[in-house]
């Protein structure tokens, strides 16, 4: 049997070194390469070559509830290559796919490059671990590294949750059960409800989407069990923002309370284009749960905690904006660049005219 016609640019992609393929009716099909889109020398597609390219891939049930529905989520596999997230969806010039490959090789904490205090987290026994950041920042990834690492120091059962799984744990010292919301289960928050009552030491929640998903990661923090779970904010204040946001005014006190006991850890990353060999490097904000933090999220004193990541540097905790500054002043990316992810965009832009950095009027401040 034929292999599948889009495996021919899953392939390119990958000798390429590109992080996403892009497929949209009325354009020629695009890369992301070091975070930039770059399209491929190919004709502009059409409806039939979107169909001739993507149904032959999907699963029949899930091709149906992609017409009715306007989009989905998948993995796709192509043996001996690699696994890649699938995105469809209809927009207003006609249909489109994103193909988001998944490395194969489980990263470990040492590869990534990640601070030191992280590998902390692999000896945390409960409570609630964040992993933020904007789509594409590799949380997914991170969090992979911290399960593998669990997976070969630990003897655990290992709940995942995940739209869709993405990194293939096998059971090492742990017991690792993974479960895709669509084929396992209907959503995150009945699978967290779920997992609890299944003598779980560790579940990983791939994503907090609502105020019920949300609720049930607290709960199963607060009685004693660890928690992982993403959030889509680029650094820890805004994270705990967010989750209080989620739910009505009435009940943010209470959610306060809950993530003032249960949380641990916020790990916040952003990828940034690396100067002159190509690629990415990541910044990263560490904060870790004290007494201190709980204090400031019940008193909803968010703005403070910045402030407690300076104080705790001695244990390893890591502002955004400092990662940032490491990361220029070792070379490695462009300052501007740094400036347009850093938090506090005025005090950021200071440091650089104070490096004797020229800054444009029009980089964002």
């Amino acid at each position: 049997m034929a292999a599948p016609l889009v495996d021919r640019f899953l392939k390119l992609m990958q000798e390429r070194g590109a992080s996403d393929l892009h497929l949209s009716v009325g354009r020629a099909p695009i890369f992301r390469l070091s975070g930039l889109m770059e399209p491929i020398r190919y004709r502009v597609l059409t409806d039939a070559d979107y169909v001739r390219l993507i149904q032959p891939i999907v699963p029949a049930a899930l091709w149906e509830e992609f017409g009715s529905a306007g989009d989905i989520d998948f993995a796709y596999e192509v043996p001996g290559l690699a696994r890649f997230r699938v995105n469809l969806f209809k927009q207003e010039r006609g249909l489109g796919a994103v193909f988001r490959i998944i490395p194969t090789k489980l990263m470990t904490l040492d590869q990534l490059g990640l601070p030191p205090a992280v590998r902390k987290v692999v000896d945390f026994r409960a409570g609630l671990v964040l992993v933020t950041g904007p789509t594409g920042s590799g949380k997914s990834t991170t969090l992979s590294a911290i399960i593998n690492e669990m997976n070969h120091r630990r003897s655990l059962h290992i709940v995942t949750i995940e739209d869709p799984i993405e990194f293939v744990h096998p059971n090492r010292n742990s017991l690792i059960s993974q479960r895709e919301v669509g084929p396992h289960t209907r959503a995150f928050s009945p699978a967290v409800r779920a997992a609890v009552r299944e003598d779980p030491d560790v579940i990983l929640v791939g994503e907090m989407r609502d105020a019920e998903t949300i609720e049930m990661a607290l709960s199963a923090a607060e009685t004693g069990l660890l928690v992982f779970a993403t959030l889509h904010t680029n650094s820890a204040a805004k994270a705990i923002d967010r989750i209080i946001s989620v739910f009505p005014t009435g009940r943010q006190e209470s959610v306060r309370g809950s993530l003032a006991i249960g949380l641990e850890c916020v790990i916040a990353q952003q990828l940034l284009a690396r100067k002159g060999e190509g690629g990415r490097t990541a910044a990263i904000e560490v904060l870790f749960g004290s007494t201190a933090l709980s204090t400031t999220i019940r008193e909803g004193k968010t703005h403070q905690v910045n402030g407690l990541i300076q104080m705790g540097k001695n244990a390893g905790m890591v502002a955004m904006d400092d990662a940032l500054r490491a990361l220029v002043e070792s070379d490695q990316v462009d300052s501007l660049h740094a400036l347009e992810k850093a938090i506090d965009k005025d005090t950021f832009r200071k440091w650089l005219e104070a490096r004797g950095a020229t800054v444009p009027a029009d980089v964002p401040s």
